[in-house]
């Protein structure tokens, strides 16, 4: 009879611990509605996600643009990152970054929604820690390691071809570049270029003056592809002082949205870079 007794009272034990609201990792369901309100978050999510278990994209991943993966993106519903408009769909988990508005966050954080913020990949690094990261948030963990075993042995296998070192320069609107401490940066150096920002002392990203990139004299100039409509800010891509450089111009040869995020596209970015380099 004791035992008897002793064995219910485990049941019953057991029994509660299942139905406590944070009854461990272990015994939590992955989640089953599933928003991102970033084009980041986007696009991990669509890489890792269980049919079914996303239900909103950003607005931003049917940009074709910015967008590296829009033909998969066209295929789930989209919002425009406000918190009332989210709350409506019932998520579960919602995906954002870390530069999403505070008052976002905030607002969706106190209705009981629980929102996951992804760290901004400034290198390549960076890149399987937020896969991982997602993966775990989606508790989709053997997913997210075997896309972080095929990104790492195809950088991997890239590096082990590095070609002779060259220079090169980012340059967009305005004479924006990217430096040292950026993703960019990372993406040039890992095909074989030195980042004549770098030379130039930038950290992050910032411009670089027209005359100061001249004088630095690059093997290769990386402009960003032409935008629609009119903008003041993209005339520098049209200097004369870049005319001149004409020969060691990449205009628009690279899709801006293989380097937006840190996500396995940025490969394609790499290798890309590498054809250039080879052809100088």
């Amino acid at each position: 009879m004791r035992g008897q007794a002793i064995t219910r009272s485990l049941h019953a034990l057991v029994l509660a611990c299942l139905t406590l609201p944070f009854g461990g990792a272990a015994l939590a369901l992955p989640p089953q509605r599933v928003v991102s309100i970033n084009l980041c978050t986007d696009q991990l999510a669509m890489l890792l996600a269980a049919p079914g278990q996303l239900i909103s994209i950003s607005r931003i991943s049917h940009d074709p643009n910015v967008s590296v993966m829009l033909e998969e993106a066209l295929a789930y519903p989209i919002n425009y990152g406000q918190a009332e408009e989210v709350f409506r769909l019932e998520p579960d988990l919602v995906l954002a970054s870390a530069f999403t508005s505070p008052h976002t966050v905030g607002l969706l954080s106190r209705l009981g929604i629980e929102v996951a913020q992804l760290p901004i990949a400034s290198n390549l690094d960076d890149i399987p820690r937020n896969i991982r990261e997602i993966g775990h948030l989606l508790g989709r963990e053997a997913a997210a390691e075997e896309l972080v075993g095929q990104f790492e042995a195809d950088l991997a296998q890239i590096r082990a071809a590095q070609p002779g070192v060259r220079r090169a320069a980012l340059h967009y609107a305005n004479n924006y570049t990217s430096g040292v401490n950026s993703l960019a940066h990372e993406i040039i150096t890992a095909a074989g270029f030195e980042n004549v920002a770098a030379e130039a002392g930038l950290s992050g990203g910032g411009t670089l003056p027209m005359e100061r990139l001249v004088m630095l004299m690059p093997d290769l100039v990386i402009s960003g592809q032409p935008y629609p409509g009119a903008s003041r800010s993209e005339e520098v891509l049209r200097h004369p002082a870049m005319v001149a450089l004409r020969d060691r111009h990449a205009a628009g040869a690279l899709a801006d949205a293989e380097w937006v995020c840190g996500t396995p596209a940025v490969l394609r970015a790499i290798m890309r870079l590498v054809m250039l380099h080879d052809e100088g």
